[in-house]
């Protein structure tokens, strides 16, 4: 009996790097006023990002209704296999009890709240494929994973605070003052929720922090999964702070794993944000 993975869009896995790593990613829903999309389906990442800076409103995604994961159960049942369900953060959506709702009915579907989100689920998810490529069965992943998750750690530095001002998580007043002083808030996912624990003034105190914030978790397990990202369609922040940062990756890798964040986290960060999500040791 094989072990498949199943994961929402949330953690920002593209459909190719779904097909490659042979998982199954399950869309949130996306709504721009009437418009409806599926994330990372009919809306790219980019596509993402540019329909949000040219929109008045703020975007709202839906969880992924319980018939969804029915779905994707029954054809991972067909086949005889069992199932790792690996959802965003149930302090962040619904999207975890849709996925129990449906599983109780099938004695072959395991479903974990990862309370993680974006790049700090999909290294969870790094982790699980790895550990069945090497040959460990169905309980013996989902022990490790439940183990491994709290070792998780998601950092990211705001380029603007428009978003969370929008999002109605602080005041026009705080997010005026904080673009009148260049203030860049560090957000992390903490016991499942997004919380602020830092501000910098200016980009590169904001990376300085970054960096310290890094440290200050006993750096990074590079034995286990890691990755950085960035919302918006450029790069340019993060190879910055890739840059300004180079003594913690340094004699650890040859090649640091980016990607971009999409539309859960994108819509309350906004563009020019960048983050790194890895183990604690």
């Amino acid at each position: 009996m094989a072990v498949t993975f199943i994961i929402d869009s949330a953690s920002d896995v593209l459909p190719e790097e779904a097909k490659k790593m042979g998982v199954t990613v399950l869309p949130l829903k996306i709504l721009f006023g009437t418009e409806e999309y599926a994330d990372g389906v009919d809306l790219s990442h980019e596509q993402f990002f540019e329909k949000l800076v040219e929109s008045d409103v703020l975007p709202t995604t839906c969880q992924i209704p319980p018939a969804d994961f029915a779905e994707a159960y029954y054809k991972v049942t067909a086949r005889g296999d069992d199932a790792i369900v690996l959802c965003l953060s149930s302090r962040l959506s619904g999207t975890y009890q849709s996925a129990v709702i449906a599983a109780e009915d099938y004695g072959n579907i395991h479903v974990i709240d990862t309370e993680s989100v974006c790049i700090g689920q999909r290294i969870l998810l790094e982790l699980g494929v790895r550990l069945a490529n090497e040959g460990y069965d169905t309980m013996q992943i989902i022990s490790i994973l439940n183990q491994q998750k709290h070792k998780i750690r998601v950092l990211a530095l705001l380029d603007t605070l428009e978003y969370l001002k929008k999002g109605g998580r602080i005041s026009a007043a705080t997010a005026l003052a904080g673009s009148l002083l260049a203030i860049k808030p560090v957000v992390t996912v903490e016991n499942g929720e997004v919380k602020m624990i830092g501000k910098a003034r200016g980009s590169k105190q904001g990376n300085n922090l970054l960096r310290q914030l890094v440290e200050a978790s006993g750096g990074i397990d590079f034995s286990k999964p890691y990755r950085l990202a960035y919302s918006g369609l450029s790069d340019r922040l993060l190879r910055k702070y890739i840059s300004d940062s180079a003594d913690l990756w340094t004699g650890h890798t040859d090649s640091l794993p980016i990607g971009t964040v999409g539309c859960s986290i994108g819509t309350h960060v906004g563009p020019g944000a960048i983050a790194v999500a890895f183990f604690e040791p």
